[in-house]
């Protein structure tokens, strides 16, 4: 996964997936959404814990995903990156285990991490050789304290650093909106896979990427 917005091109996309997702419909799902506009990377967050299960959905997605020349990385499960042939990993707890993830899996590795609103915790992360940071939730949300990244966030590290900033969480079309020019991928998951259909959610923020 790279950064191919240097002259600030449009955001690219970057997906999340559900929690929990069922082998026997969810592939073909994907195939679906993936068809409405190029994506760089998909994130495997599953909620499971069950060994057996994020192999068997592992193995899955990444045939879809390298098909299609998409980039797949894991929720934490540092472990599961060489088993499954995945590109990386997405860690969840800011700078504190880039450095440890980044001798495990090599110089090759994807390797990106959620720094919430933490612009200290994005600069760590990056210094300790993180791919890309990811901020959120970018808009209003009942979760945690309520709080929101700030738009200016995005804006000081548009124009301060170059590691790949990637903007998650709540995200509305207003939001993509105005966060389009100063981010590098939006990565959208539970604003889509929580409707009842997820190919049209995903075509409608699609459409606000740059408009």
């Amino acid at each position: 996964m790279t950064d191919q917005t240097s002259t600030k091109e449009q955001a690219q996309l970057y997906l999340i997936t559900p929690p929990v997702i069922d082998l026997e419909t969810f592939p073909a799902l994907l195939g679906k959404v993936l068809d409405v506009a190029p994506v760089a990377c998909l994130r495997l967050a599953l909620a499971s814990k069950d060994e057996n299960v994020i192999i068997k959905t592992g193995d899955a997605l990444r045939e879809i995903c390298h098909a299609r020349d998409i980039a797949i990385v894991i929720e934490n499960h540092l472990i599961m990156v060489d088993r499954l042939g995945l590109d990386g990993v997405h860690l969840t707890d800011g700078a504190r285990t880039v450095r440890y993830a980044r001798k495990e899996l090599g110089d090759d590795a994807i390797i990106g991490t959620y720094c919430a609103a933490s612009r200290h915790d994005g600069m760590n992360a990056g210094e300790a050789s993180a791919e890309y940071v990811s901020f959120g939730p970018c808009g209003d949300n009942a979760l945690g304290d309520g709080s929101v990244v700030p738009t200016d966030l995005f804006q000081w590290w548009s124009d301060v650093v170059e590691v790949p900033v990637v903007a998650e969480g709540a995200l509305t079309v207003d939001v993509i909106k105005t966060l389009s020019s100063v981010t590098d991928f939006f990565a959208i998951g539970e604003e889509i896979w929580n409707t009842d259909d997820p190919v049209a959610a995903f075509k409608t923020l699609v459409n606000a990427v740059g408009s």
